[in-house]
């Protein structure tokens, strides 16, 4: 792999220029949107980033002469490339805000005589010993090369992974004190109710309902309410991951993902959060069943 910076425009951060084997099916090597087109004859196919996209203004199936140029000899500018580049297809990168461009090395090599890497990426197999393999690499002679830094998959995807969570901790704290929040408003409520229908609920006790009659009627509506907040929620929880994964990721990273819903762990919060609010509901309407609601119909007579 060899990686380099590439200047196209001076308002612009420089992109990156990423020559890697492709082989015959780049989808196997890139995480392309879509297919990748067909090459027309004469033309060097190049796979450019959506950051590539969106800041430059550029789509499958175009010439791009201005990177074409920047692989031209100086005794040849001004002059048309002897192979433009064909942007074939578009890919994902969530590494490079700027913006990348990839192509087969082979055309990079044959285009620049450059042949140094700049990266290398091991696929070891199963088992093997990864500290005798780093060793194995470094003995080879490197004639200059400077020291190798290296790095796993593995330990990439745990730094990732530690970041992201450090980043929406915050959101998961947000979500607890929203539900806590919810539940001390249906509390509030259902107590609320009691106060005001106790002559309701002791007329109830005097028709023959018994206390936990009584409760199961509070606990039915708890739950119906807490059910349609819960069903609420969700739509508009959906609503705001659509806007938040179909726009505001394009417009302030330049990049598109494709949006999963976690069905079952919705459908579990749904269920504990209706399960909470119905046991809320209870709990405040123990009072509704008590002596006092009995003795409030007294009032009335």
């Amino acid at each position: 792999l060899r990686a380099s910076p590439v200047q196209l425009a001076p308002a612009r951060p420089a992109l990156t220029l990423l020559a890697r084997p492709l082989g015959n099916d780049p989808a196997q090597r890139l995480p392309l949107v879509d297919a990748a087109l067909p090459l027309p004859p004469g033309r060097i196919g190049i796979y450019i980033s959506e950051a590539v996209v969106d800041l430059y203004g550029l789509r499958p199936g175009m010439d791009w002469p201005a990177l074409s140029m920047s692989f031209s000899a100086p005794e040849q500018e001004g002059k048309a490339p002897p192979a433009p580049f064909f942007i074939a297809g578009v890919w994902r990168d969530y590494a490079r805000q700027a913006g990348a461009v990839a192509l087969d090395l082979a055309d990079y090599e044959r285009l620049t005589g450059d042949a140094r890497p700049s990266d290398l990426a091991l696929w070891p197999q199963e088992g093997a010993d990864l500290a005798a393999l780093r060793q194995t690499v470094e003995a080879l002679p490197t004639e200059g090369t400077p020291a190798l830094e290296w790095v796993s998959a593995e330990a990439i995807r745990a730094r990732s992974l530690h970041i992201f969570d450090r980043s929406f901790a915050v959101t998961y704290w947000l979500q607890a004190v929203a539900i806590a929040i919810g539940l001390f408003g249906v509390a509030a409520s259902f107590s609320a109710q009691v106060l005001a229908r106790r002559k309701e609920f002791g007329l109830l006790a005097h028709l023959g309902l018994t206390r936990r009659q009584i409760l199961a009627v509070v606990a039915g509506e708890g739950a119906a309410w807490t059910g349609v907040g819960a069903v609420a929620g969700l739509l508009l929880g959906l609503a705001v991951s659509v806007v938040l994964v179909h726009v505001v990721n394009p417009q302030s990273f330049h990049w598109t993902m494709d949006l999963r819903v976690p069905l079952a762990r919705l459908l579990a919060l749904c269920a504990a959060v209706v399960l909470a609010g119905t046991v809320t509901a209870w709990l405040a309407g123990r009072a509704a069943a008590g002596r006092d609601a009995v003795l409030a119909v007294k009032e009335d007579w």
